[in-house]
C-alpha cells in the first residue's frame, strides 16, 4: 500500500497569487467602506456648523463620535471575530454601519446624529479590529508588512473618497447630500469586499480552537503587559489625534483670512490623500528591506516637517506641509499598525491589533475635539505647536521601547 497523502501545512498566501490578489483587493475596499463614511462629515463641517449654528468643535464632534465608537468596539470585535470568524465579523460590521450611515443624516437634531454616529462608528470597528489580525494569519510573514501597506493604502483612498464626494456634493447640495453620496459609495465597496475577500485558512474559530493556546483573558493579558506593544500603541493614539485635529480645523483655517479659500477649493486640498496612498506600501516595502524601527521613524520626521510648514501663511505652504503631512502619517501607521500583530505573537495577535486601534481612534476623538478647543481659543499656530509636540512624544517611545533586535528587524 501506498503512503496516505502528505499533509500540507498553510504558511499563508505568497504575492503573485490569486487568493494573495483577492485579499489584498478585498480588503482594500474594506477600507473603502470603512473610512469612507467614518469621515464623510469631515468635508462638510464649516457647512454643518453653519446649517445647525454649532460651534466648530461641536461640529467636529460628529466626526469624533465614529471614531469614539469605534474606539469602544474594536475589543469586543476581536473576541466576536474568535468565535464566529475574521472575514465574517468584518462583514456583518460593515453592513450595519452602511445602514446606520444611510439613516444618519436624517436626524433632526445634533444629539440623535451624534447618537446614531457613534452608533455607525460601533459597526465599523470590526474592520480596523480585525484586518491585520486577518491579514497576519492569511499572508506568508515575510510578506505582512508590505501587505499592511497596501491595506493601509486603501484606507486612506477611502478617507479621500469620502471627503472629497461628501465635500463636492455637500456644497452644491447640501451636508445631508454630500453625507448620502459618500455612504451610497460605501454600500458598493462592501458588496465587493464580500464578493472578493478568500475564506480564513490559518484561523479556526470557535470552537475549533478549544484546547489551542491560552484562553482570550490571557491573550488580553499578554497584549496589555508589553512595553514594545504599549509604544506601538501610542504611535496610534497620538499620531492619529494629531492627523485628526489637522484636517478637522484646516478647513476653518483657510476659509478665514489671509487665505478666504473657497469651499470647493478646501475640499480639494483632501487629494493630499493621495500622498498618504502612495506612503502606506511604499513604507511597508521599505520596512520588510530595512526594518521597521528606522522607517517608523522617518515617517514621524517627514509628518513633523509637513506640520510646520503648514504654519507660513501662504496657501503655497500650507499644501506642500499639507501632503508632507500626510505622507509621514500613513508611512508611520502603516509601520505600527502591521508591526503590532506580528511583535504580539500569534496567541495574542487579534487582541493587540485591537488596543492598537482602541489606541488610534480613543487620541482620535479625544483629539480631534480637544485640539478644537485649543483652536479656537488660541488660534492656528496652538495647533500647530501642539501636533509637533505629539510627534516628538511618539518619536520618543519609538526609539525608547521599540530598539530590541526582536523588534526592529523586517520579518
Amino acid at each position: 500500500m501506498g503512503a496516505g497523502p502528505a499533509t500540507v501545512t498553510f504558511t499563508g498566501h505568497a504575492p503573485g497569487t490569486r487568493e494573495y490578489r483577492r485579499l489584498i483587493a478585498g480588503l482594500f475596499f474594506a477600507g473603502v467602506a470603512t473610512f469612507a463614511q467614518l469621515y464623510a462629515p469631515q468635508a462638510v463641517l464649516p457647512q454643518l456648523s453653519r446649517a445647525l449654528d454649532i460651534t466648530p468643535a461641536t461640529a467636529a464632534v460628529t466626526v469624533s463620535a465614529g471614531t469614539l465608537g469605534i474606539a469602544v468596539a474594536v475589543i469586543p470585535w476581536s473576541i466576536v471575530a474568535d468565535r464566529i470568524g475574521r472575514v465574517p465579523a468584518m462583514t456583518v460590521g460593515v453592513v450595519i454601519a452602511t445602514a446606520v450611515g444611510l439613516i444618519a443624516p436624517l436626524s433632526g437634531d445634533v444629539s440623535m446624529l451624534l447618537a446614531l454616529r457613534l452608533v455607525e462608528g460601533i459597526a465599523l470597528g470590526a474592520v480596523p479590529a480585525v484586518a491585520l489580525a486577518y491579514l497576519s494569519e492569511e499572508v506568508h510573514a515575510r510578506h505582512v508588512a508590505t501587505a499592511a501597506g497596501s491595506y493601509i493604502a486603501g484606507t486612506t483612498v477611502g478617507g479621500l473618497a469620502g471627503r472629497i464626494v461628501s465635500g463636492l456634493v455637500g456644497e452644491s447640495l447640501a451636508w445631508r447630500s454630500g453625507v448620502w453620496a459618500a455612504v451610497g459609495m460605501c454600500a458598493a465597496s462592501a458588496v465587493l469586499f464580500v464578493w472578493l475577500t478568500p475564506r480564513a485558512r490559518g484561523f479556526i474559530a470557535g470552537r475549533g480552537r478549544a484546547g489551542r493556546g491560552p484562553a482570550a483573558g490571557e491573550r488580553l493579558r499578554a497584549a496589555l503587559t508589553s512595553t514594545p506593544l504599549w509604544a506601538l500603541y501610542a504611535q496610534g493614539f497620538l499620531l492619529m489625534g494629531a492627523f485628526v485635529a489637522v484636517y478637522n480645523y484646516l478647513g476653518f483655517h483657510l476659509s478665514a483670512p489671509p487665505f478666504a479659500l473657497p469651499a470647493w477649493l478646501v475640499t480639494l486640498l483632501f487629494l493630499a490623500y493621495l500622498a498618504g496612498t502612495a506612503s502606506s506600501p511604499w513604507a511597508g516595502l521599505l520596512a520588510s528591506r530595512n526594518g521597521r524601527l528606522p522607517v517608523l521613524l522617518c515617517s514621524i520626521g517627514v509628518m513633523a516637517i509637513g506640520t510646520a510648514l503648514m504654519a507660513l501663511p501662504a496657501t503655497a505652504g500650507v499644501l506642500v506641509g499639507l501632503v508632507l503631512f500626510t505622507a509621514g502619517f500613513f508611512g508611520a501607521h502603516a509601520v505600527a499598525s502591521g508591526w503590532t500583530p506580528v511583535a504580539a505573537g500569534a496567541d495574542a495577535r487579534a487582541q493587540a491589533s485591537s488596543l492598537y486601534y482602541f489606541a488610534y481612534y480613543a487620541g482620535s476623538s479625544l483629539f480631534g475635539w480637544g485640539l478644537g478647543v485649543l483652536f479656537g481659543g488660541a488660534g492656528w499656530e496652538a495647533l500647530i505647536i501642539a501636533v509637533l509636540a505629539m510627534c516628538a512624544l511618539a518619536a520618543a517611545a519609538a526609539a525608547l521601547a521599540l530598539r530590541s533586535g526582536a523588534f526592529t528587524s523586517g520579518s
